[in-house]
């Protein structure tokens, strides 16, 4: 009931009203919802963590190793139980649902994220927050567009709303998030959905304002001006952030894929493995330094980097702990995101290279800070590959001015290193593994260019299929899945297609049901050429075959529209 006359009544008002009157919800809710999860992530981390941190080593041992890996378990079943896409990041997931579900996420997704991030993170796993924030968040705001009407289709501008106001309500950073989901998710910055990233991220900070306080993310003594040999580090620290964060992308992916290709263990331990691997990790680190900056997020030992109160010996350790702890959470396919885990690389970075230039130059105490945050800015700008974003979070972040030009100096160095080590950034590198291309998920955006994309852009690859010597047998086909058109194949070569109307007929009868005949494509063929097939089709299907005329898919008229509506609204 609330809901259709809540609809009704946003109805009655202008489409402009209308249109910020619900984006401010968007980033109320979304930032609101964030917040929250950040709190309760400390509130979990510090009461387990940080309190065992002060009691015997046996104590930390013994009731770490149960909190970290009952967390991963449970972790996991969630996981697989309810929504495996809220596993890793999220912010590759959204950006799929964004471009190929028009901006419809489960709210399912949303509460398992939610959920799985605060066992995950605030449990001990190192792995970031922003990830889970913007896929919820998204999530959110996505389901509150049906609460207002919206049909799944036109969900878009509240998924990307939601997106930015949960990032910037996560870091305090709403100029980051802007950006972010521009670069990222939207991937045009000069998308019309704009004005609703924009408020929504205002929101989203004026509400992290609110709770949390105006302060950044980190606080920092005041930077002198950077002196000449601040400025000759500078590439060299934004060189080896940017490599710390090239093998992170690849030792994670590659352990990613051979998870996932294993038959042996279940998938839902996979978030355990990590778990344990990071508990004996974080555990060596801390009895031998006293450190926990392997475990969560690791903000406290960050900002001691950022304070010049880490010894450069340390952050060498942590660097190389936390990144194996990450990988490993990452790979085996922990619930957390990688921004925190990917500034904690660089921030380490900067703090070892003035360190060891120290020995043989003077290093001036904020020079040293600067150069940490160059790390930082190198090495998540180089994992993600959004260079602006990288900057504007690290300002921020920490709100000095002063840092700017040698963050865009470290752009440009990070830049290069990230393009030279790997083609894809992070994100389009998982989608990828997940068999999703992007360039067949995001539309072109006109229509010569639509009509030439080569037919898999659109192709279901997950086809249910008939085998003829089953033909006279498949009431059970029939009855497991809703569609009307079903084609038949005999060792894998397409014979025709069955229609439900047809088989209920023939059923009745007792007669074996006769097929319709199927209109095959290659898959090396246009979206064109796909057209004036789909016309001549009396079923108003293509079955997509291979050079060898196997059956590996098939397109409806349903298929070729849906896309065709994402190319017009992207003209619009």
């Amino acid at each position: 009931m609330i809901a259709p006359s809540l609809s009704r009544l946003l109805g009655k008002l202008p489409k402009q009203a209308r249109t910020v009157l619900v984006t401010c919800a968007y980033g109320v809710i979304a930032g609101g919802s964030t917040v929250a999860f950040q709190l309760l992530i400390t509130l979990f981390y510090n009461s387990t963590f940080k309190t065992l941190a002060h009691q015997s080593t046996a104590t930390f041992l013994e009731v770490s190793f149960a909190i970290i890996v009952g967390t991963s378990l449970v972790v996991g079943l969630l996981l697989y139980r309810f929504a495996p896409e809220a596993a890793g990041s999220g912010i590759p997931q959204l950006k799929l649902a964004y471009w190929k579900e028009f901006g419809f996420v489960r709210f399912r997704t949303a509460w398992v994220k939610f959920l799985g991030g605060i066992l995950s993170i605030g449990g001990g796993s190192s792995l970031g927050r922003e990830g889970p924030s913007v896929q919820f968040a998204g999530s959110v705001a996505s389901n509150m567009a049906g609460l207002f009407g919206e049909p799944k289709q036109r969900r878009r501008h509240a998924c990307a709303a939601g997106a930015a106001a949960g990032l910037a309500a996560a870091f305090n950073t709403p100029l980051a998030a802007i950006t972010f989901v521009l670069e990222e998710i939207i991937e045009d910055l000069n998308s019309r959905a704009l004005g609703s990233v924009l408020l929504a991220s205002v929101i989203g900070a004026f509400v992290v304002h609110g709770i949390v306080g105006r302060q950044p993310a980190f606080t920092l003594q005041e930077i002198d001006a950077p002196s000449w040999q601040a400025y000759i580090l500078v590439p060299i620290v934004a060189a080896v952030g940017s490599f710390a964060g090239m093998l992170f992308q690849k030792s994670s992916l590659r352990l990613r894929s051979g998870w996932k290709r294993q038959r042996k263990i279940p998938a839902w331990l996979g978030p355990a493995i990590g778990g344990l691997i990071t508990w004996g990790i974080g555990c060596a680190v801390f009895v031998g330094t006293g450190h926990l900056g392997v475990f969560s997020l690791g903000y406290d030992d960050l900002s001691s980097g950022l304070a010049n109160q880490l010894p450069w010996k340390i952050a060498a350790i942590l660097l190389v702990a936390k990144l194996i702890a990450t990988v490993a959470c990452y790979g085996f396919g922990g619930c957390g995101g990688i921004f925190s885990p990917t500034l904690f690389f660089g921030g380490m970075c900067g703090v070892f290279v003035s360190g060891v230039c120290s020995l043989f130059m003077p290093i001036h105490g904020s020079d040293a800070t600067l150069l940490a945050l160059v790390g930082m800015s190198a090495c998540l700008g180089g994992v993600v590959r959004a260079q602006v974003t990288g900057i504007l979070i690290v300002f921020e972040m920490t709100h000095e001015f002063s840092v700017v030009p040698a963050l865009m100096l470290g752009a440009l160095v990070s830049e290069a290193v990230a393009y030279t080590m790997a083609r894809h950034n992070f994100y389009e590198a998982l989608l990828l593994q997940d068999g999703h291309n992007l360039e067949h998920v995001i539309p072109p955006r006109d229509l010569q260019a639509w009509q030439q994309l080569p037919v898999p852009a659109i192709v279901n690859f997950r086809p249910v299929v008939i085998e003829q010597s089953e033909l006279a047998n498949c009431r059970s086909i029939l009855d497991a899945h809703p569609y009307s058109r079903f084609p038949v194949v005999e060792n894998g070569e397409p014979v025709g297609i069955l229609t439900r109307t047809e088989a209920v007929a023939a059923f009745a009868a007792q007669r074996p049901p006769k097929l319709d005949r199927a209109v095959v494509c290659l898959r090396n063929r246009t979206v064109r050429d796909l057209q004036n097939l789909l016309i001549n089709s009396t079923t108003l299907l293509v079955l997509i075959v291979d050079e060898r005329d196997r059956l590996i898919g098939l397109i409806t008229l349903h298929d070729l529209l849906r896309a065709e509506v994402t190319v017009a609204e992207n003209q619009e």
